[in-house]
């Protein structure tokens, strides 16, 4: 009876994965089809070859990736800071911020975005600038650190608060003190939530489309407006190099933790 168990739960399992990624599998194949349609003719990489010499699309990428860098490395500290200001609150003012905190992440992105969009028209009519670059960042910012309040704030309530008063004790100052003690007990939440950050913000659209203005593209926008017309297979090319990517940057995270972890224990 056991057996048939673990069996029939291989079997769910495994067809949870196919369903997960066999749209992905189908994708990362036909990036390699030397045909524009879904018939198969013959292996190519001229997709490829073509992806890196489109400059609109690789334009697009470069503001992409430049926006989702720096979101997430500007909302992984002030979430970080965010998240140990709340958990040093007293109880029920910490409750009360938590879930303002979390309004963002329930908040439906289309109420962001033209909340966002009628801020910076309004700010830009009194300071006369237009939306771009440094719009997008701003709310790319704002919609990426709760996700790092959200990962850190566990990480601080299993943290053996002894540790940092004993750090004191024996001679640190409280900034030697957080990052001998502190830091390294919640760093696996910051990395998670400064991964968090980087994915939303490279993947975002509708935040984007109402704050970028008329002159930033992003590769999401920048995709939208090829469905107006047909979608280029450079487009499979491209989503295979970012997938490739994320599991190459998932990989070397979890290697990396595991090793923190080993090192902790020994």
């Amino acid at each position: 009876m056991k057996n048939k168990r673990k069996l029939g739960s291989k079997i769910y399992v495994a067809l949870v994965m196919v369903f997960l990624y066999l749209p992905i599998a189908v994708l990362i194949l036909y990036s390699f089809n030397d045909g524009k349609t879904s018939v198969w003719k013959g292996f190519t990489l001229k997709w490829y070859y073509e992806l890196f010499n489109n400059s609109a699309i690789m334009t697009s990428l470069y503001n992409t990736l430049i926006i989702a860098v720096l979101a997430a490395l500007v909302s992984t500290v002030l979430g970080t800071l965010a998240a140990i200001g709340i958990y040093n609150m007293k109880k029920p003012v910490r409750s009360l911020v938590t879930n303002v905190s979390n309004i963002p992440i329930i908040n439906p992105e289309i109420v962001t975005g033209v909340s966002f969009m009628l801020l910076f028209a309004f700010l830009g009519t009194l300071f006369n600038f237009e939306m771009g670059f440094a719009t997008v960042l701003i709310a790319h910012i704002s919609f990426c650190t709760p996700y790092v309040i959200l990962n850190v704030m566990p990480k601080l309530r299993q943290m053996d608060y002894s540790i940092y008063e004993a750090a004191l004790d024996l001679g640190c100052n409280p900034r030697q003190a957080f990052f001998k003690t502190v830091m390294p007990e919640i760093m696996p939440g910051v990395i998670s939530g400064m991964l968090m950050s980087f994915t939303y913000s490279l993947d975002d659209f509708v935040i984007t489309y109402f704050t970028r203005g008329p002159k930033f593209q992003t590769l999401p926008i920048e995709i939208y407006t090829m469905l107006r017309r047909r979608i280029s297979p450079t487009i499979n090319a491209l989503s295979t190099l970012l997938f490739i990517i994320t599991i190459a940057i998932l990989i070397i995270v979890n290697v990396w933790e595991r090793r923190a972890e080993k090192e902790r224990t020994a």
